[in-house]
């Protein structure tokens, strides 16, 4: 890793802070050659702070730290991304993030779809949805529903039709995220208990 300084008049470059397990950005910071050489010697990302006009470890008044995991630089080299695991909110104004977003986990669509439903359920009295017909059914039907996915998937897996399987996979993906939603939970509370126990295991 060879960066540039010498891009910039005053010998800094962007660094952007992304979250090792969620991918959220966190914050854009500065560094100059010796930022980056304590980030590097002591595992907790440094800065050069504009305002300041000195080095300063994030955290190093929270104990929000961020915690160095790995730092790539662009093609040009001028540019940082530092993957990090963060000991609290990255914003001094106590957000998660410098854009005021919540640091979790993102699955893209099924994210998507997740507040699809979310917003089916809350105003399932006015909604004339699928979902809001099941919810007003009730958690026992709700259930049975995700049940009977269940079966159709292990049906569709004895045998060979590859677009059925699929099919019915989504069918069960979808019932699973409104039985999720009507007992209170996301994918995001699934996701965490998944990672307490792999952390168990790999110890």
């Amino acid at each position: 890793m060879k960066p540039d300084f010498n891009k910039s008049k005053d010998g800094l470059l962007p660094a952007i802070i992304q979250d090792e397990h969620t991918n959220n950005v966190l914050m854009l910071g500065y560094m100059n050659k010796e930022a980056l050489e304590i980030t590097l010697k002591t595992s907790k990302v440094t800065f050069y702070s504009r305002s300041k006009q000195r080095l300063w470890t994030k955290g190093e008044a929270s104990d929000n730290f961020l915690r160095l995991v790995d730092i790539k630089l662009d093609c040009d080299n001028d540019t940082f991304l530092i993957h990090v695991v963060p000991d609290g909110p990255a914003c001094h104004t106590g957000s998660d993030t410098c854009w005021d977003n919540k640091n979790i986990s993102n699955f893209s669509f099924l994210t998507k779809l997740e507040k699809i439903i979310g917003q089916r359920i809350e105003f399932a009295q006015n909604e004339n949805s699928y979902v809001a017909d099941l919810m007003s059914k009730g958690i026992n039907k709700i259930a049975q529903k995700f049940g009977e996915e269940a079966v159709e998937l292990i049906i569709e897996a004895k045998d060979n039709d590859d677009d059925l399987f699929l099919n019915e996979s989504a069918d069960m993906l979808f019932h699973y995220l409104v039985l999720l939603q009507a007992k209170g939970f996301k994918l995001c509370d699934i996701e965490g208990i998944l990672k307490n126990r792999h952390k168990k295991m790999a110890k």
